[in-house]
């Protein structure tokens, strides 16, 4: 079992890594209100859950808004961001595991 500690994305946005193998990885993502996971894609599956706070998301095309105990998939290579609107926490899962992390 590993211990990762927190990084600074930037003033608003922390992550933490949770757990990770080569197939699977978990992350953790603090947000301040205003914070903003600026627009990238990557070739990793995507599985974003909510734990807390309020978040408006850009996902190709489509913009939505997710709450406490939403979830989504983004597919690979897909471009997405997101807004933070209330303070929160938003889960992700990454298959496979994002190396740029580690």
């Amino acid at each position: 079992m590993h211990s990762f500690p927190s990084v600074a994305v930037d003033d608003h946005v922390t992550r933490r890594v949770l757990a990770d193998s080569p197939e699977l990885m978990v992350v953790a993502f603090d947000f301040r209100e205003g914070g903003v996971g600026a627009p990238h894609h990557h070739r990793h599956v995507q599985s974003t859950y909510c734990e807390s706070g309020r978040f408006r998301f850009h996902v190709g095309e489509r913009a939505f808004d997710v709450g406490p105990g939403d979830s989504f998939v983004i597919p690979s290579d897909v471009v997405h961001g997101c807004t933070c609107l209330e303070v929160g926490r938003l889960v992700d899962s990454f298959a496979p595991r994002r190396d740029d992390f580690l």
